[in-house]
Order: C-alpha cells, then structure tokens, then sequence
C-alpha cells in the first residue's frame, strides 16, 4: 500500500496568483510558511521556517483568490508532487509542491476585517432567545 499524503497550517508569504489553463480550469499558487519551535540540549530556544510552494485547481483556486491574502491562515491537505522542466538556457529545474485536494481557512488576525452575508445577518435578528427568570432557584424544588 502507498500514501502521498500532505497536511499543513500556515501563512500565506504572498498573495496567491490565479491562471486559467487552457480548459478554462482556474490555478492558485502561492507558497505557505509553517513555523517549528524547540529548545536544543542546551536549553536554548531555537526557530526553523520552512516554505511550502501551493497549487489549488477549479473551484477553490476561485476561493483562495477572492479571500486569502499575504498572512492569512490556512489549512492545506494534498498530495506532494515534483515536476521538472527545461528553462531557457536548457537546464533542468525541479519543484516539489503539495497539489491541495482540501482547504480551510484559518482564524482572522486581529483587526482584520469580517464580512457577514446579508442573509445570515437577517438570521440573527430572526433567532427567537431565550429569557431566563432573574429569581433564585431552590435547590430543594428540583424534582430529582
């Protein structure tokens, strides 16, 4: 059995870039940073980043075009693959990167702004509440 299987959360390092290919199917790329924090043998608090390079087709290529941009959180889960090719003085160029099947967003950064579609604002002045009694509640009158 065999698994080629990748799943990162990160941050955008730059604003996606959108295609088409020639069938009219959209393409993100943009890479992602995800960061590790360790202490070494001698206690001292180490850092690594590392950079992961995106590919996102059809739909939610559209998605991450229209909402993610440098900084945003995310969450990519995929499939690694390398491709090769030969650049314009002949030499060949290789690039791992993960081919997203799914995609989530990750929380807001602070200050950020949030966008709520008119229908789910209607919605929330439409939700009945409930009011419950400003009186004590005796212990001794719960039926069990």
């Amino acid at each position: 059995m065999y698994l080629n299987k990748a799943m990162i959360i990160g941050n955008l390092t730059r604003d996606p870039e959108i295609r088409a290919i020639p069938s009219g199917v959209k393409v993100a790329s943009f890479s992602v940073a995800t960061n590790r924090v360790w202490k070494d043998k001698n206690g001292i608090k180490q850092e690594n980043v590392d950079y992961h390079n995106i590919v996102v087709f059809g739909r939610q290529a559209e998605i991450v075009g229209q909402y993610m941009k440098k900084g945003s959180s995310i969450l990519v889960e995929g499939r690694m693959q390398t491709r090769s090719w030969d650049d314009a003085s002949g030499v060949k160029k290789y690039r791992t990167e993960i081919v997203a099947d799914r995609i989530q967003f990750g929380p807001r950064r602070e200050g950020a702004s949030s966008y709520t579609p008119p229908a789910e604002e209607d919605n929330k002045k439409a939700i009945d509440t409930i009011e419950y009694p400003e009186e004590e509640i005796n212990p001794e009158d719960i039926p069990f």
